[in-house]
């Protein structure tokens, strides 16, 4: 089977494994707390992004490695991670706290997209092997973090849609 094939296979089934998970555990759980609480615990696992920069460590990831993805990939991942980080320290000041929150999602789903996009022209999926170690990444973790960001990002929206005063209102109220 081609390397490009299996590589998709196993994408596709990280997130119908995830989606599996995420509906069974997570979505219970994050619908159960406080807003402030679950988007928090978002946050949590997105301030882990910065072990993206591991797509730049030579002899993690080949050299063969299609030029161009490895640096985008590795610095919108620290970037989201970075504002996931600020928006943990931020939980006192409401209005700050969910600008970040409402940053990291964005650049970090943004980020994702972008990385799929170049994997594609780049002809990641028939390299994939390049990634060596960093293959986990792809195929393990970001389909986590990709439904993650949609949560979010649904919650943020059907709050904002939903309550006139906005985030500013649902910040004084958590």
């Amino acid at each position: 089977m081609p390397m490009g094939t299996l590589f998709l296979i196993q994408l596709i089934l990280g997130y119908v494994a995830w989606l599996l998970c995420f509906g069974t555990y997570g979505l219970p759980r994050l619908e159960s707390m406080d807003r402030a609480h679950a988007h928090r615990a978002i946050a949590i696992l997105h301030s882990f992004r910065f072990f993206g920069l591991v797509f730049l460590v030579p002899g993690v990831v080949g050299p063969d490695l299609p030029a161009g993805f490895a640096p985008a990939a590795a610095y919108g991942d620290v970037a989201t991670g970075l504002l996931a980080m600020l928006a943990l320290l931020t939980i006192r000041i409401r209005p700050l706290f969910w600008a970040f929150v409402v940053a990291f999602n964005l650049v970090g789903a943004g980020d994702l997209l972008l990385d799929y996009w170049h994997a594609v022209r780049s002809g990641l999926p028939e390299h994939a092997g390049a990634l060596g170690a960093a293959y986990a990444i792809p195929v393990l973790y970001v389909p986590l973090l990709m439904i993650t960001h949609g949560y979010a990002l649904y919650d943020l929206a059907r709050h904002r849609i939903g309550a006139s005063p906005g985030l500013a209102g649902d910040a004084t109220a958590s």
